[in-house]
């Protein structure tokens, strides 16, 4: 299953990104769609997700300041990132989930993913 996520960039605190994931649409009609984000050293993050029926769940750290949503006819799923500050620079990654999957207080399970795009890089910087 090939994802591949685009939008990434360099933006000053308050700023704003929309991240893009593309998938098969086999995949995607099918799938769970989730955005997580890693900083070299520490670990896996996830952010938001988002499921067939266009259930969304997100973090803490990013209510109210992130929306994911899908658009089923072009096979993508968007991160906007509204209010960016510097502890949002991270990698951040698309992902396929097993549908059915349960979001806790940690993302969804690692067993449950069945698919990691490459990843695009977001910098939030004055």
């Amino acid at each position: 299953v090939q994802l591949v996520e685009s939008g990434g960039g360099l933006v000053q605190p308050g700023g704003s990104l929309r991240l893009s994931c593309v998938a098969s649409q086999f995949t995607f009609m099918r799938s769970t769609m989730g955005w997580a984000r890693q900083v070299p050293g520490e670990g896996l993050e996830w952010v938001s997700g988002i499921d067939v029926n266009g259930n969304r769940v997100y973090a803490d750290s990013v209510t109210d300041r992130f929306t994911i949503y899908r658009d089923n006819d072009k096979n993508t799923v968007y991160l906007q990132m509204n209010s960016l500050k510097p502890e949002d620079t991270a990698m951040y990654f698309c992902a396929t989930v097993a549908g059915g999957a349960k979001w806790t207080r940690g993302g969804y399970p690692s067993a449950q993913v069945t698919s990691w795009g490459r990843g695009t890089q977001v910098s939030v910087s004055s």
